[in-house]
């Protein structure tokens, strides 16, 4: 029998080249997206599509009964889908904080409990796409990078209370994977920085920072081909680095003093020119 595999946030980026690689390699893929016509192409290569807003309780349990007309099993969850705002903390505006970790928080959490009782029916695996952001948070950037440290901690929990039930909790954490993630981000950025912030000096630098993860990123296909392979395996490693600079700010963060990091970022970020 075919595989099961969920996947969040399929309608662009690393979700929809998850969907493609998992379908070729033969799984029944079940693509979801807030936005069915953003996913109707997977549709029509053979996936099950169903509608998901991972904020929405009424969504995700509208998700569940759907996903039950069609399979009573689900071996592989992937929680891709997620929120990025970029800026500086003392502007940001409350909205944009909250929205980033409910989304990419506590709507984690309430995935993995929406799809948990069809987890339980097979040795499955929860795959949470946190991000090498998680391992050092970096000037203009405070909010992501503490809602994937903060996923990050939570899939060291949920991969020891769900061993019993024969779960196994993976924490991604890509690097620079080619996507749509800095546009976005940049967009963000521009409807809500004022000219007048007291960073306006380095605004140039600012926006750097929403868009450094697309500076010769990894192809998406190739990190989605990896990636698949890995969760393919009967026993998937706890933490998965995949990518170009996965490692950096773990290495920069782990052995470097605090006091240096600060200053490398600082400089960086063209904070001393303030």
């Amino acid at each position: 029998m075919k595989k099961n595999v969920l996947i969040t946030g399929c309608s662009t980026g690393i979700g929809k080249a998850l969907a493609l690689e998992f379908h070729s390699k033969g799984f029944q893929v079940f693509a979801t997206a807030r936005k069915m016509d953003s996913i109707n192409d997977l549709k029509d290569l053979g996936m099950k599509v169903i509608e998901i807003d991972i904020n929405s309780s009424e969504s995700l349990k509208n998700a569940y009964h759907s996903l039950l007309t069609l399979t009573d099993r689900l071996e592989i969850l992937v929680n891709n889908a997620g929120y990025a705002a970029m800026g500086p903390l003392v502007e940001m505006p409350k909205e944009e904080l909250e929205l980033q970790f409910r989304t990419n928080v506590l709507s984690q959490i309430e995935v993995i409990k929406a799809f948990l009782p069809l987890l339980r029916k097979e040795p499955s695996v929860v795959a949470n796409i946190s991000s090498v952001s998680g391992d050092l948070s970096t000037p203009f950037a405070g909010a992501y990078c503490a809602t994937k440290s903060a996923l990050s901690s939570l899939s060291d929990a949920l991969r020891m209370e769900l061993s019993p039930f024969k779960i196994s909790v993976v924490d991604v954490r890509p690097g620079a994977i080619e996507s749509g993630f800095g546009r976005t981000a940049d967009n963000k950025l521009s409807a809500w920085l004022s000219p007048n912030s007291i960073y306006s000096k380095i605004e140039e630098a600012i926006k750097a920072r929403a868009t450094a993860s697309q500076q010769n990123p990894t192809p998406t296909a190739l990190f989605a081909k990896q990636l698949v392979r890995q969760l393919s395996s009967e026993h998937p490693r706890a933490v998965i680095r995949l990518g170009k600079g996965s490692r950096a700010l773990m290495i920069l963060g782990k052995w470097f003093p605090r006091k240096i990091t600060d200053k490398i970022l600082q400089k960086k970020f063209h904070l001393d020119r303030l």
